[in-house]
């Protein structure tokens, strides 16, 4: 996967508090001269090596016109990382940028539905991202299982997948 691809460029940044306001997390500050090394504003998404540990990432635009990695918490807490550490980051452009590790109840509840697998594949990259990341973020086997077949249901009825209908 992506723990082959050798980075273009290295670089350390400390790890900030910041993203979204509906969406706390951690966030890296990438220098120009990275992201301009890994394709410039074209690129969105990466393979960041993150203290050794590759992870596929969005290069997210900064007002003014910088770039950032926004960085998931369990991924820090997985890592060993706190805010206010400086990490060394490798980036590279991802091969595969529309790619989406499925948790295994994701995989199961689309394959028992063709229709929902099908509106599934139709989604962009960031909702299929958003998708997996929803049941593969819950803790329990059973909220993971329950999460996965309402997305699939929602899906196969032509559904908004976060939105009840």
């Amino acid at each position: 996967m992506a723990a082959l691809l050798v980075p273009i460029i290295t670089f350390r940044a400390v790890l900030e508090a910041g993203g979204p306001s509906f969406m706390p997390t951690q966030v890296l500050a990438v220098p120009e001269a990275a992201w301009l090394a890994v394709g410039g504003r074209a690129t969105r998404r990466v393979v960041a090596t993150l203290n050794g540990h590759a992870e596929r990432l969005g290069l997210l635009p900064q007002a003014g016109g910088g770039r950032y990695l926004m960085v998931r918490k369990e991924l820090c807490q997985q890592l060993g990382l706190a805010i206010g550490q400086e990490i060394t980051v490798g980036l590279a452009p991802d091969p595969n940028p529309d790619h989406v590790d499925l948790p295994a109840e994701l995989a199961e509840a689309l394959a028992a539905w063709p229709e929902a697998e099908a509106a599934f594949r139709a989604q962009t990259g960031a909702m299929r991202r958003a998708m997996a990341h929803k049941v593969a973020d819950a803790k329990r086997p059973e909220t993971r299982a329950r999460y996965a077949v309402e997305l699939a249901e929602r899906l196969a009825r032509g559904s908004h997948p976060f939105r009840a209908a």
